[in-house]
């Protein structure tokens, strides 16, 4: 079975072929570094590691490109309200981001561009942009897109222009000296003299910064060509953030700009998308205070990357749970190392899965009817396939005993002397003091697992 996506672009799952045989160009949205990463931002970067992962796994080599956007208005004004330059502020974040991305089992991106390193480029497709008559300057001195000169427009959200109305970014009026139609954008934004001097280039069109949408096509067009394979994004993106690349990009070089859209779905609370202006949002650090990094992954990845994900601490203790059944098949029978042997009914269901617009319910599935096998059959290969198959998903790759201890309220020493304890109560048949000790550990979050070789423990889910 070959490889099919759901390209947002069509509305119609399709088979994916790259356009150079064997290697796969991705881009993807990445973050506006003024402010720690939230849990929206976890399940976007998540989705595309999966994606890139099982790329790979299936023989690709694969170009992988993730920006990061460190010049914004809502960098400007944090960094003013710190009282800090500009770039301390987006290093500091960008650490942060990659501590965040680390914690998760996040690949690092081939690429990772920040948009003030591709200035000269962005400027260059403006210049171009004008030329074709699709820019023009404003009376204020901003550099805006002509969106009823381009033809194509709306093509990705699928609407008409007289359908589309201003999204979250844009200009809902018309100023004086500004746009010359609410749906047009800025591609260059004129210097302000409050503005702080790290925030203003020198350009043809005068002092100023790049709008927010030109950075992506430049720096896109730049790493991958005019033409590449896979756009991928939050589904908040597609407009106007992506039909605005397309118009940018397709605008400037005649080309098509990406073959196949990937648009993930959001993270809600209580039915509302998980924001930072809407205030509900928790960051990837509250998170992982209470859940560990792979119960926050596993919660992600066990639901299709197109979905809608409900956020609770009731879903994330199941998560919890139900990886810690997987990690205890693991401990149970120790995992041989094993080459994927794909004709392996398992690994068939697995691979037709993720085939399938990258299925990782269904492939999730497989793994627990594994990890039963697994149980039933003690088998150290099939254990070994388990594994296997959960790396793939960037899962199952901790050792199991450690996993399955890890988040304990006392130390090994102290619990060993209470199992010690416990196990000499018994011997002495003071089986009232053996279940006092039982039940002391419970409460403190250890649960002891009895069996003919010994007494084991684990962390309470």
């Amino acid at each position: 079975m070959s490889l099919r996506i759901f390209n947002t672009l069509t509305r119609a799952v399709s088979e994916f072929t790259p356009a150079e045989p064997g290697h796969v160009r991705m881009y993807v949205c990445g973050m506006t570094v003024y402010d720690l990463c939230h849990l929206g931002h976890a399940r976007s970067m998540i989705a595309f590691d999966v994606v890139q992962r099982w790329l790979k796994a299936s023989g690709l080599k694969v170009t992988y490109v993730r920006n990061i956007t460190d010049i914004d208005d809502k960098i400007i004004k944090r960094a003013l309200e710190n009282g800090e330059t500009i770039r301390n502020l987006t290093d500091r974040m960008i650490d942060a981001l990659h501590q965040d991305a680390d914690a998760l089992g996040i690949e690092r991106p081939q690429h990772e561009p920040r948009a003030t390193d591709f200035v000269p480029q962005m400027l260059s497709m403006i210049g171009t942009l004008e030329q074709k008559g699709l820019a023009y300057r404003a009376g204020n001195g901003d550099v805006n897109y002509a969106v009823r000169k381009f033809p194509g427009y709306g093509k990705l959200s699928g609407k008409s222009l007289d359908e589309l109305n201003a999204g979250e970014r844009v200009a809902v009026n018309t100023e004086e000296g500004g746009k010359h139609d609410p749906l047009d954008f800025v591609l260059w934004k004129s210097a302000k003299p409050s503005e702080p001097a790290d925030c203003k280039w020198d350009s043809a069109f005068g002092s100023g910064r790049p709008g927010w949408h030109i950075e992506c096509s430049a720096m896109a067009c730049q790493l991958l060509g005019q033409t590449f394979d896979i756009h991928g994004g939050g589904a908040d993106l597609q407009f106007p953030h992506h039909e605005n690349e397309i118009a940018q990009s397709e605008g400037a070089n005649g080309q098509p700009f990406a073959r196949y859209w990937m648009h993930n779905g959001f993270i809600n609370v209580d039915n509302e998308k998980m924001s930072k202006s809407l205030g509900n949002f928790f960051t990837i650090r509250d998170v992982l205070k209470a859940f560990d990094a792979e119960t926050v992954r596993f919660f992600v990845v066990r639901s299709h990357y197109r979905s809608p994900l409900n956020y609770s601490d009731v879903h994330l203790n199941d998560a919890k749970g139900a990886l810690k059944r997987l990690y205890t098949a693991l401990q149970a029978v120790p995992p041989a190392d094993v080459s994927i042997d794909w004709a392996d009914p398992m690994a068939a269901r697995f691979k037709a899965a993720m085939d399938e617009d990258f299925g990782t319910p269904d492939a999730v599935a497989v793994l627990f009817e594994l990890a039963s096998e697994v149980n039933r059959s003690q088998s150290a290969e099939r254990s070994g396939l388990l594994k296997a198959l959960g790396g793939l998903l960037g899962l199952l790759q901790t050792d199991p005993t450690s996993y399955l201890q890890s988040g304990a309220g006392l130390d090994e020493a102290a619990i060993q002397a209470q199992i010690q304890a416990r196990a000499d109560a018994k011997k002495a048949k003071n089986f009232a003091e053996a279940d006092r000790i039982r039940n002391d550990l419970l409460a403190q979050g250890i649960v002891l697992k009895d069996s003919a070789t010994g007494t084991t423990w684990e962390a309470a889910p």
